[in-house]
């Protein structure tokens, strides 16, 4: 069983922007190019549109029975706090509050994971 998307506005990102704080905040855990490397996280290349824990990575079964096919509005709710969007979630990442970063991080993601 899916999960509904969040009823939320994503507002418009700047990529060029998400990009320095995927470096900065993301980086270290995933990578997010065509044939990357797993690392402490999954590669996201690809993510969008795809069921959450599904990847070549060992998932936690919260997040494999999460029911989310990860989208804009997923993920602007999940990175406030991944682990209230996904209790049992094994992301050791504290979340991000500032509403222009977490546009400017998804905006990035979204032209990334299928570049």
């Amino acid at each position: 069983m899916s999960k509904p998307e969040p009823d939320v506005v994503v507002p418009p990102g700047d990529a060029t922007k998400g990009a320095k704080i995927f470096k900065g905040k993301c980086a270290q855990c995933h990578t997010i190019n065509k044939g990357g490397s797993v690392k402490q996280g999954p590669n996201l290349w690809g993510f969008i549109g795809r069921q959450s824990g599904q990847a070549d990575f060992g998932y936690s079964e919260a997040n494999k029975k999460s029911g989310i096919i990860w989208s804009e509005k997923h993920l602007w709710e999940y990175l406030v706090n991944p682990k209230a969007y996904i209790p049992g979630t094994k992301m050791v990442f504290a979340g991000m509050k500032k509403e222009q970063e977490r546009a400017d991080l998804i905006a990035y993601l979204v032209q990334a994971s299928k570049e």
